[in-house]
């Protein structure tokens, strides 16, 4: 964990009393690795509130806590003209060139009117946008009762693995490296009267794969603040420590470490790898002198082994890294290909390290 969100919604009558959290929870930030991801709710659409953005923006930006804006919040799902935004972007970057701007965009796309029914999120909404942000983004939290109701149900997939579908949208769209993906803990569909439902650990650990392999190059994750999603010991302490100690810290402990890591951050590799399934998703990057391979069973129900094919001439051998219950294990490389002979079960995913010759 490197950020942590502040969502202030500003207002010109409260800017004072606004700042004073907002400067306490920069200073603190550092002390305990983090950054602020600090939100400029009010003032982020256009810029009628120039005067009340720049005095925000003069503010904080030299402090050594922030580490990033937020834009407006899902604009192309709220109807807020890209012109607004991108004139708010400029402005932000000519008084702050050294933070990049975030937005993030919603898994439904606008009705023709505000008051219409959504429609489903194409690529062509968010792409006005991609202008007005230097990182472009998507939430997504496909676990609800019934399934994928924030991407507004059938006809999108309602899978969970609708999250590699939404990234890819917006990956597409913005034809940049730097993509976000904000993942689940909780939401208000899952909230009094729905069913109260959290992503179990093999459902976080294919998300977070799932959104890696569609292009995002950075994870968030949503609602562990949020009360009525928590049990009484974690009301008291004001955050679902529940939910991070059996599903969010060892997942991250498996993306961070020194195993994982290298191949989340690497490049992509110049390789056109394949496998013999259709439900198979796949990334190759190349770093440090290795090929890492990311592969994704995408089905909800399909099993079996894969055979993998065009790994560059010279490599022989591979190692699968462990991943939770699965000790590492070697592969072997004849002809460019390899078959993973351990059945790859549905919403699985593995990370596979070659040295290349």
């Amino acid at each position: 964990m490197t950020f942590v969100r502040n969502y202030t919604v500003w207002t010109a009558a409260g800017l004072e009393e606004q700042m004073l959290p907002v400067a306490q929870e920069l200073d603190a930030a550092p002390t305990h690795g983090l950054q602020l991801w600090l939100g400029l709710a009010g003032v982020a659409n256009d810029l009628r509130h120039e005067a009340l953005l720049d005095r925000i923006v003069n503010t904080f930006k030299g402090h050594p806590g922030l580490g990033a804006w937020k834009g407006a919040d899902e604009p192309a799902h709220a109807h807020v003209p890209p012109v607004g935004c991108i004139a708010v972007y400029k402005r932000l970057r000519a008084l702050d060139p050294d933070h990049p701007v975030v937005i993030i965009e919603a898994p439904r796309g606008p009705g023709p009117t505000i008051r219409a029914p959504d429609v489903r999120l194409s690529a062509a909404a968010v792409r006005p946008y991609a202008a007005a942000c230097d990182i472009h983004g998507i939430d997504i939290y496909p676990v609800s009762a019934p399934p994928g109701a924030h991407a507004g149900g059938p006809p999108v997939n309602t899978d969970i693995s609708v999250v590699g579908d939404m990234t890819t949208i917006i990956a597409r769209a913005t034809q940049r490296k730097a993509i976000w993906t904000t993942l689940q803990i909780a939401w208000s569909g899952v909230l009094p009267p729905h069913p109260l439902v959290f992503p179990t650990l093999q459902q976080a650990r294919f998300m977070a794969y799932d959104a890696i392999v569609a292009g995002a190059r950075g994870l968030y994750f949503f609602g562990g603040h949020i009360t009525q999603a928590m049990n009484a010991a974690d009301k008291r302490s004001g955050w679902n420590w529940t939910y991070w100690k059996n599903v969010q810290r060892p997942l991250l402990v498996e993306l961070t470490d020194a195993e994982h890591a290298p191949a989340l951050v690497a490049p992509l590799a110049p390789f056109k790898i394949t496998a013999n399934a259709d439900d198979m998703a796949l990334s190759s990057r190349a770093a440090g002198g290795f090929l890492f391979l990311i592969a994704i069973r995408k089905s909800a129900t399909l099993t079996g082994t894969v055979r993998f094919a065009g790994l560059p001439a010279g490599v022989t051998a591979g190692t699968v890294l462990a991943h939770p219950g699965n000790p590492p294990r070697q592969v072997t490389v004849t002809g460019g290909g390899f078959t993973d002979t351990s059945p790859f079960a549905p919403h699985n995913a593995r990370v596979y390290r070659f040295r290349l010759p």
